[in-house]
């Protein structure tokens, strides 16, 4: 898989990161998840993972033809919504190993890979209530 790289927001020792790939797909890297209270939240099922990103890095996805980053809809794979302005998003871990040889990743990170149209989803007006968790 080849990475596309559309963006991070850093703060030294932090760096949530959104690549597109050559497989129709998104790849996110954000913080892994300890916080029991957010877990027991979730039902995560074998092979997939929790990460935390800062709603800001989706405004990267203009970098690849999006016409905004703004997040509208609070639906799969965006999970929790926290007060802090941050995403709690699940899916599958990526261990493709050729993708993670073109990242840069500290321990306390991982990555999802989602597919381009559940992150687009997340630009449309919805119309209908507001379903998301809040922390």
């Amino acid at each position: 898989m080849k990475l596309r790289f559309l963006g991070k927001n850093s703060t030294p020792g932090d760096s949530p990161t959104l690549y597109s790939t050559d497989q129709d797909s998104y790849v996110i890297q954000g913080w892994k998840v300890f916080a029991n209270d957010l877990l027991m939240q979730l039902d995560v099922p074998t092979g997939q993972t929790i990460i935390e990103v800062p709603t800001e890095l989706f405004e990267h996805l203009t970098k690849d033809d999006q016409a905004s980053g703004e997040i509208k809809r609070f639906t799969d794979p965006i999970k929790i919504v926290t007060p802090q302005g941050t995403c709690v998003l699940q899916g599958p871990e990526m261990h493709d190993l050729e993708a993670l040889s073109q990242m840069r990743m500290p321990d306390y990170e991982t990555c999802i890979e989602v597919p381009k149209s559940s992150i687009t989803a997340l630009l449309e007006e919805d119309g209908g209530p507001d379903h998301s968790r809040a922390a």
